[in-house]
């Protein structure tokens, strides 16, 4: 029996929902993420400053947007599909070496020279690198979790990802630049040093074989062929639960891009005539989003290994949303009060964790062999969405203004509620228990 079949009697730290042999892996994604996270406030108009990258605007966005999201977008992909041929700890080291030799070729001598291509080159490359070390792992915890605690490992890794990228990155930025006094150049350095000290400790301080292993068991023929790279495709029509997962996990953060990316252009200062938000405040509408969100991220791992993880995802991530979503923003509209604002942003941030158990479910219908393929699904979803939110706000905004990108985004989350009901699982723990109930009333009617 594999490790991600046996389901004994949880101890220590695994009460908590943390598979002990890969706990030191929770704290090295999240120092890397916090690393990744330092640039996210500030990098572009550093790129676009003459004592920066000398880029021009629209360089600039081209390079840490774009460029960089289509790079994430193929790595998460990567980051399952490579996990079944390698082992997800494989895809680790990958991930990043990548980060720090494209990071060190940016900082030293890219930004240095001044050269716009090298800048934009060594950027963009460097975007493949956190989803292949973090979705890698997340391959590696669902490989090997007991089945009852998935869902609560799966809101460990969210918890240390979205507390790394971009909360506390963002955070330890905003004191660098700030009260230390330290420059733009300088906090990115830092953030070189806090990613490889992650990378160390995730790569190196998690021993545990399955992830040196390929996710495969003995009836799969030649787990190793590079054919499998299209199984992250093929998977698609061989399962069709995996595009309503597909779908349902490229709507879940789709709006939470989008609204920021709105935000100052329907509460802050860029709105016509003046809003009644400051820079600042647009700025900490974000901060308690996420704040909200990471606490959540736990809760939700664990309330859903008890209420059910599609019933989570249904319930409190689609149906959740959908109402918490135009709460938002017309409550926003109606009350012009930044702490009401924030409130209910934190009540978005609380219900966008109950997708949490998604990343449970999803491999957890398929065979083993199939389990990095179904994350590969799930993980291209994830970076999917960082361009459907903003992209729905550049569609729809012009013509609709923010209340149309809002109802469409209610829409999206109402359509996924409705996908979310195929994508099931017998060893869901709702299902496991409703059957275990079933047998035992069962049991109860046989004569004896």
């Amino acid at each position: 029996m594999t490790t991600s079949t046996a389901d004994g009697p949880l101890t220590g730290i695994e009460r908590w929902g943390i598979p002990y042999p890969l706990r030191w892996g929770f704290v090295g994604v999240l120092i890397f993420m916090i690393g990744d996270g330092v640039e996210t406030s500030f990098l572009s108009a550093y790129l676009a400053d003459p004592a920066g990258g000398a880029l021009d605007g629209a360089q600039a966005s081209f390079a840490t947007v774009t460029l960089y999201g289509v790079a994430a977008l193929v790595a998460s992909w990567f980051s399952g599909t490579l996990s079944a041929i390698w082992g997800p700890r494989r895809v680790m080291w990958l991930g990043a070496a990548i980060w720090i030799v494209l990071e060190i070729l940016f900082l030293f001598v890219a930004i240095p020279a001044q050269d716009a291509t090298l800048i934009i080159t060594t950027y963009a490359v460097r975007g493949l690198a956190y989803p292949l070390f973090a979705f890698a792992f997340l391959v590696w915890i669902q490989t090997i979790a007991k089945p009852r605690m998935r869902g609560s490992a799966a809101g460990w890794f969210w918890f240390a990802f979205t507390g790394g990228l971009p909360t506390l990155g963002a955070a330890l930025a905003a004191i660098a630049v700030g009260p230390l006094g330290i420059s733009e150049y300088g906090t990115l350095v830092i953030s070189l040093v806090l990613v490889a000290v992650g990378a160390a400790i995730g790569c190196f301080a998690v021993t545990e074989p399955q992830g040196l292993r390929p996710i495969a068991d003995e009836t799969t023929p030649h787990p190793t062929s590079l054919r499998r790279l299209t199984e992250g495709v093929d998977i698609l029509w061989r399962d069709r639960r995996t595009i309503a997962g597909f779908f349902v996990r490229l709507v879940n953060t789709a709006p939470q891009y989008g609204f920021f990316a709105m935000f100052p252009f329907v509460f802050g200062p860029e709105t016509p005539g003046g809003g009644f938000l400051t820079t600042a405040q647009v700025a900490v509408l974000a901060t308690v989003a996420y704040a909200a969100n990471i606490g959540a991220n736990l809760f939700f791992g664990v309330f859903g290994d008890r209420f059910g993880w599609r019933r989570t995802v249904t319930v409190f991530g689609c149906l959740g949303c959908a109402v918490a979503v135009p709460l938002w923003y017309f409550g926003a509209i109606a009350s012009q009060s930044f702490l009401l604002t924030a409130i209910l942003g934190a009540v978005y941030g609380i219900v966008l964790a109950g997708f949490v158990p998604l990343s449970a479910l999803m491999p957890s219908m398929v065979e083993l062999k199939d389990k990095g393929a179904a994350l590969a699904v799930l993980n291209t979803g994830a970076g999917g969405a960082a361009l459907l939110g903003p992209l729905t706000v550049t569609a729809l905004f012009p013509l609709f203004g923010g209340g149309g990108v809002v109802i469409a985004y209610c829409v999206m989350y109402l359509l996924v509620a409705v996908l979310s009901l195929v994508i099931h699982s017998e060893i869901d723990p709702a299902v496991a228990r409703q059957r275990e109930h079933e047998a035992a009333v069962a049991a109860r009617d046989v004569p004896a």
